[in-house]
């Protein structure tokens, strides 16, 4: 009786519904598209109505989960690839329509951009560029120098050509100063600077042909416009500072020439560099107050030996000549100690734009 009793019980409790208390609610996430949650709640039913035991409910709303994970896994693997299903024209279409906000949704996002293009590349055209602009401008340096004599060479062979090209281009040079000093003086300090300039590039550590093409054109801009015409009347000035032909004389010029009209010179100098990188003058200023004195005291280091030969051997309309010559290698020293502050100091500002927007 008492095995009937529990057999009776038992099977009587397999047709007895659950109460509505004990049965575990199923909840979908809130992007989960409503044709999931039709199809998970068709499940739990079709579970329930073949066996309605807790054990096979529970495995019921076990597969409707894994269903509402597998959908939170597609919906991140989609924002993952950027919506690459949506433009192959194909894809999970459940994907789509939760990505795209419901059923009848979808998105379709843009292909990515083109990668910059590698810095090997890009180096490589700016070398193509500088060994181009090198060529032109030495050949056609070259090309002036040896055919100053074009219209007299009949009959010429090489050895005459190059016997009288350097004697024939010095007359010229002459010729040029009676005529048109100061443009003569202005094109000799521009061709000095831009090849100072790019001495001081390789002798940073630059190979010949990666100079800075921006950089070259400023310093040859400067000794163009200001250095050759200030240069020619300074020179002149001095000659009336200093008429006397005493011995005297000689270390005078050169005193004064390495006081006042080096330190006058090394400012202007570096205040136009400093106004063609679009710099503010408070700026400017101040780089130039740390590198006044530096600069000042590094050419004494040099001119004051070569302006010996400039006041007590050379004439007065060939000396801008001669001291352009001699900038070769000064050049090479004002340059670096501009161009090494203002390098500083965009070095110094790039991690402070980063910590800056990185705090944004």
């Amino acid at each position: 009786m008492a095995v009937a009793a529990v057999t009776s019980s038992v099977g009587a409790q397999r047709f007895l519904p659950l109460p509505s208390s004990s049965r575990p609610k199923l909840s979908f996430p809130s992007s989960f598209d409503s044709s999931k949650r039709r199809r998970g709640h068709a499940v739990v039913s079709v579970a329930i109505q073949n066996d309605s035991s807790p054990f096979k409910e529970a495995e019921a709303v076990a597969v409707v989960e894994e269903v509402a994970q597998r959908g939170r896994d597609s919906r991140l693997d989609k924002f993952a690839f950027e919506g690459s299903s949506a433009a192959a024209g194909g894809g999970d279409a459940d994907v789509d329509a939760v990505v795209g906000g419901g059923a009848g949704g979808g998105s379709s996002f843009p292909p990515p951009p083109l990668p910059p293009p590698s810095p090997s590349t890009r180096q490589m055209v700016d070398r193509a560029i500088n060994a181009s602009i090198v060529l032109a401008a030495g050949t056609f340096a070259i090309t002036k120098l040896l055919t100053i004599d074009s219209d007299y060479w009949h009959g010429w062979t090489i050895y005459e050509i190059l016997k009288y090209a350097p004697l024939h281009n010095w007359a010229a040079y002459e010729e040029a100063l009676k005529t048109n000093p100061v443009l003569a003086k202005m094109m000799i300090s521009g061709v000095v600077y831009s090849l100072g300039d790019w001495i001081a590039q390789c002798y940073e550590g630059k190979p010949l042909f990666d100079f800075d093409r921006t950089r070259m054109f400023r310093s040859g801009l400067v000794g163009f416009t200001l250095h050759g015409s200030l240069s020619h009347y300074y020179y002149y000035f001095c000659e009336a500072l200093f008429p006397s032909q005493d011995w005297w004389v000689v270390p005078a010029k050169v005193l004064f020439d390495q006081t006042a009209w080096a330190a006058l010179w090394n400012s202007i100098y570096y205040f136009a560099l400093g106004l063609l990188r679009f710099e503010s003058p408070v700026t400017i200023f101040s780089e130039l107050k740390a590198t006044f004195a530096p600069m000042l005291t590094a050419g004494w280091k040099l001119w004051p030996f070569a302006h010996l030969i400039t006041y007590g051997v050379v004439p007065v309309e060939q000396r801008l000549l001669w001291v352009d010559c001699v900038e070769l290698v000064w050049v090479t020293i004002l340059s670096t100690y501009s161009n090494e502050k203002s390098e500083a100091r965009h070095a110094e500002a790039l991690p402070e734009s980063n910590t800056r927007s990185l705090e944004e």
